[in-house]
């Protein structure tokens, strides 16, 4: 069975950026020890991926913080995470969930058995949403979360999250 690691969204506005948490910066070396224990072909990663006009999408309405513009140093993967993952299958998805991930994802399943783990932040958004995503689209793959790999926008939304995937079979490492 081959095991895929997928890095989401370990970006500078997410760590100490527009967006960061001292929690976030709490996982760094973490993340970066757990991308280093998978082969480098066995590692995706996605960057939330902003336009300009972000404030005038639905998501900006609801989180009115300009973050992660395409291009920008708050959009760049943190220095040390991307010098983990050099040869990391890059995602860049426009809204919380990928697609293009579950798709990609999708595709490697056709040619083998994979097991997926997911680290990362926000566990409260971005983590869940393609957790979830990735279960939806391989109900019979094992998917697994790395909590201490994870951070939340804040301690209790990273626990809530934490339960939500559990109750929809995604399985909680500690």
């Amino acid at each position: 069975m081959r095991k895929i690691l997928v890095v989401i969204d370990m970006q500078n506005d997410f760590i100490d950026g527009a967006l960061g948490t001292e929690e976030a910066q709490a996982i760094v070396d973490k993340v970066v020890a757990k991308i280093r224990s998978y082969p480098a072909d066995d590692i995706y990663a996605t960057r939330d991926t902003h336009g300009e006009n972000y404030l005038e999408t639905c998501e900006g309405k609801y989180l009115p913080v300009k973050h992660c513009i395409g291009g920008t140093q708050g959009w760049q993967i943190r220095e040390e995470v991307m010098a983990a993952m050099p040869q990391a299958h890059l995602v860049d998805k426009p809204t919380f969930g990928s697609m293009e991930l579950a798709q990609r994802l999708w595709e490697e399943a056709q040619k083998e058995e994979l097991e997926i783990e997911l680290v990362g932040l926000c566990t409260d958004i971005c983590v869940v949403t393609n957790a979830l995503l990735l279960k939806t689209k391989l109900p019979e793959t094992k998917i697994c979360v790395d909590a201490s790999c994870c951070a939340g926008v804040t301690p209790e939304s990273h626990e809530a999250a934490l339960i939500t995937m559990k109750m929809c079979q995604v399985v909680l490492e500690p």
